[in-house]
């Protein structure tokens, strides 16, 4: 799709006052081959209204195009339709999306000016048509749409030797794990050496493996193969799905919502979605205390990263504070001890795996 197409009906655009400022705005019947209900509004119907920020340099196209934005609403306006299906929980009385007010967009320093358009405040308002005890049936609307990221667990094995290891496996001894964390400023959340798992924005590829491993090597120095990643949220939730239906037993494929198998840290008002990631390395102690308080990132792009190497059973506390560092640490353990779906780990270092000094 070329960056400048329109992924809606093409309606044209209008100009308006709404909440006492001129906007651009336009009727949307379908968007991305989803077609968009139409609601009552003073006894006809009417289709819902998008209202584009003030900022005029925030166009149709641009937002259209806008991975965040076009994921979401494709998402939303599926799951909408599946009110339709009798069973459906909102089937008497289906909500229905009547307007979009597009605001506070921010911009990254990316391509040429403005730039690449990077966050967007959704403000929706969601409506039954009809009253319920006299009631309006409403639901919360507002969404920053940031798209979706994805979050590594790194656990490491040192590897002392050919000697020593047979050694250790023959005392039973238990394995020294250590995982690594990332210590950057975190403005959002008031600090300036937040803790955290690696992490990073995907693109519109929809490639996880192929994006965490750019993280890794970012954020730790470390160059992987996709093949030694691991999906966890994809092997816990991939089976789960999500049926607002009023018969259980209903087990149609159509009938499900579409939602990612990843982690949504805060669905209430966020559209961000993070499957989060295993990483199983063996690397020799030198190597280990090599990646202890280095510094990397993409300084450019505002990352500046001090690296921390903790022992794996001290990361639910070092990372306490990271929600992302919580669930992956969840899966993990949860799937290990169901058995037969995590990855073992090596059992020596990869000679092909290399290391960015910094």
């Amino acid at each position: 799709m070329a960056a400048e197409d329109t992924i809606s009906d093409g309606r044209p655009e209008d100009q308006t006052l709404f909440d006492g400022a001129p906007r651009k705005h336009f009727s949307l019947t379908t968007f991305n081959e989803h077609p968009v209900s139409k609601h009552i509004h003073d006894g006809t119907e009417t289709a819902c209204s998008i209202y584009l920020p003030q900022d005029s340099r925030c166009t149709r196209q641009m937002v259209e195009n806008m991975p965040a934005y076009k994921n979401w609403l494709s998402q939303l306006l599926q799951n909408l339709a599946l009110q339709q299906d009798p069973n459906h929980v909102f089937h008497k009385n289906p909500y229905k999306l009547r307007s979009v007010d597009l605001q506070a967009p921010t911009w990254f320093p990316s391509g040429p000016p403005p730039g690449k358009l990077g966050f967007l405040k959704a403000q929706c308002t969601v409506e039954a048509d009809h009253l319920d005890d006299g009631k309006k049936q409403w639901l919360p609307g507002a969404v920053f749409l940031r798209g979706g990221s994805v979050g590594i667990l790194i656990i490491i094995q040192p590897y002392d030797g050919e000697k020593e290891e047979q050694q250790k496996l023959k005392e039973g001894r238990e394995p020294e794990l250590f995982a690594i964390l990332t210590i950057q400023p975190r403005i959002a959340a008031g600090s300036l050496a937040f803790a955290e798992l690696p992490a990073g924005m995907l693109d519109d590829s929809g490639d996880f493996g192929g994006k965490a491993g750019e993280e890794i090597k970012e954020e730790v120095g470390i160059t992987v193969n996709k093949s030694e990643l691991f999906n966890m949220s994809e092997a816990a939730v991939k089976d789960v799905y999500q049926r607002p239906s009023t018969a259980p037993t209903n087990d149609s494929d159509a009938f499900r919502e579409l939602v990612q198998n990843s982690m949504y840290p805060s669905p209430g008002g966020c559209d961000e979605f993070l499957p989060l990631m295993l990483l199983q390395k063996r690397m020799s102690r030198d190597e280990l205390e090599d990646l202890q308080a280095r510094t990397t990132g993409l300084r450019d792009q505002g990352e500046v990263i001090t690296l921390k190497v903790v022992p794996f059973k001290s990361l639910y506390r070092e990372g306490g504070r990271d929600a992302k560092c919580l669930a992956a640490l969840g899966l993990y353990e949860n799937l290990k001890r169901e058995g037969g779906i995590l990855p073992d780990m090596p059992s020596k270092p990869d000679k092909g795996t290399k290391r960015r000094h910094s």
